[in-house]
């Protein structure tokens, strides 16, 4: 496309007078977000075969209706849309396969859970009930419990992580069966006539049982490799077209270049090529304990300031107004050791009940230099700009959010005001070029975790060593990556996504077919969705229905 075409094309999308591109699949999709939120709340227990066959069900029936719809007939946001909707559907059957797969070797140790949903299915389905067979059904799962908690307590007791996973199904099922219970004692004489003693032991049987196999509270970090095929599957729903391979390799590349700044940036401060001494010298620039509050408030007012002088992105009065700050607790620093952000920004520093080792490396972690470009990443450009316009901006595409939008373009706010010299002095370059090294990092050893090549622990020495973590917080953060609560190539998500975007402004913005605040919050205006699309919309590539992510944005650099 012409420059002067695309300009044209792009300046007319983003007019502001101009009424909101409207979707012909908005409401199919807008219909199925409210049908799945509705199914959610009747089949509440997410481990149980019941909610998975319902849930497998409702995605067939919604692909057939999106196969009945005229491809060729729609816009090009529409087509934008059938692609996400496609795919969404495609991920969420292969997700309950994988979750049931999971879910295996937890319900071999838990067989009197099976018992325990069919009781709470059955209320759910309004049921009568017959309280003499439901007392039975209660007493008999008793001698399983008490069979599974003395194997606990002797010398079979299952590895770290299924133990975990088995100990959280326990308090959830305990959870489950006292709701269930508490729905008929005391309004049903019969039921609780029958029931307070079953009830009783159970609710106690399963508490011990929880805690029999309950891992010994320590520091050890356990994760489960999803394996290649998995990360392949998740790279393609978030149109990667790159090997996990090909992405720790140029990771590593990544990683290498940082490493020539980070020297240069040593050079500059006297401490020659030795850029751990460098690295060393900027973290024990922190704030006194009790000054975060100010530190952060002002870093936030600076990055601001940055980008509406520059011009680069629309930031709407209320933006600037409707956020504050909380404190982290120590506990959930655990595997957060740094500025969490959205809505808010929530801080994380040391608190008075921490060793004296903790709150060092909790400061030193936290120093004014690394938090100049986690204050901007989490609040404005960042992540609470994103939230703000998302929640006003094609709303119906909140079930195609994706990490690569989301964490990728907050880290992408950190490389452009690299390039446009937002660090000051050396010691600015090199907080930024930490953050850098961190998620080139996190590439490498999160997939290589995944692939089965790197353990733990050497993900641990691997930040401590190349990175310069502190220990404490590589602990915290390797965690993070590998206790379920992330998908597998989440932490690959901010370098990719921030690439794509680079690449993407060098296209657009570099290239003089459009401005930096017209670029920005058009990207804003898309809410939540892979970049590639986000690309597709913007210079409007023909889509087909059989479309595949194709876009090798990291060589056109």
């Amino acid at each position: 496309m012409k420059p002067v075409a695309a300009a044209l094309l792009i300046a007319s999308y983003l007019a502001a007078q101009a009424p909101p591109v409207s979707s012909e699949l908005r409401p199919l999709i807008e219909r199925y977000t409210a049908d799945r939120d509705s199914l959610s709340r009747v089949y509440a227990i997410r481990f149980s075969e019941t909610r998975r066959a319902r849930f497998d069900r409702f995605y067939a029936e919604q692909q057939d209706a999106l196969n009945k719809v005229n491809f060729d007939s729609l816009s090009h946001d529409g087509r934008v849309d059938y692609l996400l909707f496609r795919n969404l559907l495609a991920r969420q059957r292969r997700q309950l396969q994988l979750d049931a797969a999971r879910d295996r070797d937890v319900e071999q140790l838990l067989p009197f859970g099976k018992t325990i949903i069919t009781l709470e299915e059955a209320r759910k389905r309004m049921e009568s009930i017959d309280p003499r067979k439901a007392a039975d059904s209660v007493a008999a799962i008793l001698k399983p419990i008490d069979d599974g908690r003395k194997a606990a307590e002797g010398n079979s007791k299952p590895k770290t992580l299924l133990a975990i996973r088995a100990a959280e199904r326990l308090t959830e099922l305990r959870k489950i069966l006292k709701g269930w219970f508490e729905f008929y004692n005391g309004y049903d004489p019969n039921f609780t006539w029958w029931m307070a003693d079953p009830y009783k032991r159970a609710d106690a049987a399963l508490e011990a049982y929880a805690k029999a196999i309950q891992p010994a509270e320590n520091s050890t970090v356990v994760g489960s490799p999803a394996g290649r095929d998995a990360l392949i599957s998740d790279l393609n729903y978030n149109l990667i077209p790159y090997t996990p391979e090909e992405l720790i390799e140029l990771a590593r590349k990544e990683l290498a270049w940082c490493e020539q700044e980070m020297i240069r940036a040593s050079r500059e401060m006297g401490l020659g090529d030795d850029w751990h001494a460098a690295l060393e010298k900027v973290k024990n620039d922190f704030v006194e304990p009790g000054k975060q509050p100010e530190l952060v408030r002002r870093l936030a007012q600076e990055a601001l300031d940055y980008v509406t002088q520059r011009n680069l992105v629309t930031v709407p009065p209320l933006a600037r107004e409707d956020w504050w700050q909380e404190m982290l607790t120590p506990e959930q620093q655990r595997s957060a050791p740094f500025f969490l952000g959205g809505y808010i920004i929530e801080l994380a520093f040391p608190t008075n009940i921490m060793t004296q080792e903790q709150k060092l490396m909790s400061m030193r972690g936290n120093n004014v230099h690394f938090a100049r470009a986690t204050v901007l990443h989490e609040l404005i450009p960042g992540h609470h700009l994103q939230f703000f316009m998302a929640a006003r901006s094609r709303t119906y595409r909140r079930p195609f959010a994706t990490p690569f939008w989301t964490e990728g373009n907050a880290f992408y706010w950190e490389l452009l005001l690299w390039d446009q010299g937002f660090a000051k002095t050396p010691e600015d370059r090199i907080g930024m070029l930490f953050w850098h090294m961190h998620r080139a990092a996190r590439i490498i050893f999160s997939l290589s975790f995944h692939l089965g090549k790197m353990s733990e622990q050497e993900s641990i020495d691997f930040l401590v060593n190349r990175v310069g973590f502190e220990r404490d917080n590589a602990t915290a953060e390797v965690r993070r990556s590998f206790d379920g609560s992330y998908p597998p190539i989440y932490q690959s998500a901010y370098m990719l996504g921030a690439l794509q975007f680079k690449t993407l402004h060098k296209e657009l913005v570099e290239s003089g077919r459009i401005t930096d605040r017209a670029f920005h919050d058009a990207i804003l205006e898309q809410n939540s969705i892979p970049v590639e699309l986000i690309r597709a919309n913007l210079i409007q590539q023909p889509l087909t229905r059989d479309f595949k992510t194709a876009w090798r944005f990291w060589e056109s650099r």
